[in-house]
């Protein structure tokens, strides 16, 4: 098979443009934004964006070295200000965190260890369950719907005195579900005055509706709410591990106490980067687009059931367990999403660059026809 480097250079001699069977890229668009060679498994199973860091990103990273011998407090301080300025808060109700794992795990430790309760559906992103579990924390699992939705009205009939936080993942993670604005609202509206309601907003710039709200509108109204955000997904920067939160500035506080990590300093600067580079940002979203479309396509074609997906993978009914599917899926050089309880006969997929839907394509199809 012919190499990505091989197949990029004969593609330049057709006028600049990389030719695809399903997808095009031009020569400078392969430079700014780079996809990496095509791997022996090609990983589709956690929600990255291949095309990252852009070109821009990666020059910022590089003028960073010069310091990276000093610790990164006072450059973390800077992109806060920054942030704060982005979403119309205070300095001091944003928290710069080493990745939004971070920021949902302490999080989860500062307000409900030793017995405190979070309210979560469930399936959904466990990364901060897990952590206050073994804090001493109890979980309240709401079952999603038949659609794949949050129940909101059995959450907020969960609610007491002993639950100090309410998990929402919106768009959630791993059903790609989409909370109705409204909705949203007014739930996160009213909860906020029984409890704190947490809002992780990593896949929120992938949803299409321009007047879909963030709950950093709530924060604005001083209600206890936090939101968390991340450079992983639409920036391409999940290994540089760069998150935040944002909380009115009497929770900020509390969790800043707790804080650990607070990334590095050359994340942080390619964050700096990554929030003025609109071209990449686009580039991603249209990438993502495209590739969700191709994998619908393909689940329609195989008669397999899926959920119109929010964010940069689709849940898709498999119609068999994932833990045979995986195995299958690796041996044709795709790595696809993990188990997610109790529904062992779906599958997420995340979207890849053009040849690594290519591979999944070619997969599936030789496993259902």
């Amino acid at each position: 098979m012919q190499n990505r480097r091989n197949w990029i250079k004969s593609s330049l001699a057709l006028g600049g443009v990389l030719v695809s069977p399903s997808n095009f890229l031009t020569s400078e668009e392969n430079e700014l934004f780079r996809p990496r060679d095509l791997e022996k498994v090609v990983k589709l199973s956690s929600n990255e964006n291949p095309y990252g860091p852009s070109k821009k990103v990666r020059d910022a990273i590089n003028k960073s070295y010069n310091y990276a011998c000093r610790y990164p407090y006072s450059y973390s301080d800077d992109l806060e200000e920054i942030l704060a300025k982005k979403h119309g808060v205070s300095n001091e109700s944003v928290i710069v965190t080493g990745g939004s794992t971070e920021g949902l795990k302490v999080t989860g430790l500062t307000f409900t260890s030793n017995g405190g309760e979070i309210i979560s559906a469930k399936p959904t992103f466990l990364a901060m369950m897990d952590f206050a579990k073994q804090w001493g924390a109890s979980i309240n699992w709401v079952p999603v719907k038949a659609d794949k939705g949050y129940d909101l009205s059995e959450i907020e009939n969960r609610i007491s005195k002993k639950t100090k936080l309410i998990f929402l993942c919106n768009p959630n993670n791993p059903t790609g579900t989409l909370i109705p604005s409204k909705k949203l609202y007014d739930f996160c509206e009213t909860a906020a005055n029984k409890t704190i309601v947490f809002s992780d907003e990593a896949y929120y710039d992938y949803i299409e509706d321009p007047n879909y709200p963030s709950m950093i509108d709530l924060i604005k109204k001083n209600k206890n709410v936090i939101v968390s955000k991340t450079f992983s997904k639409v920036y391409g920067m999940a290994g540089l591990r760069v998150g935040y939160l944002i909380a009115k500035p009497e929770l900020a506080k509390k969790i800043r106490e707790n804080i650990v990590a607070r990334s590095n300093v050359l994340g942080i600067e390619a964050a700096k980067e990554a929030l003025n580079d609109k071209e990449f940002y686009t580039f991603s979203l249209k990438k993502n687009k495209e590739s969700k479309q191709r994998i619908y396509s393909l689940l329609d074609e195989l008669n397999l059931n899926y959920v119109k997906s929010h964010t940069n993978f689709i849940f898709f009914h498999s119609k068999r367990n994932i833990k045979e599917l995986g195995p299958q899926m690796i041996k044709k050089g795709v790595r696809i999403g993990r188990p997610f309880p109790p529904f062992y006969d779906w599958c997420r997929i995340s979207t890849g660059t053009s040849t690594e839907v290519d591979r999944f394509i070619k997969g599936m199809k030789e496993l259902y026809t």
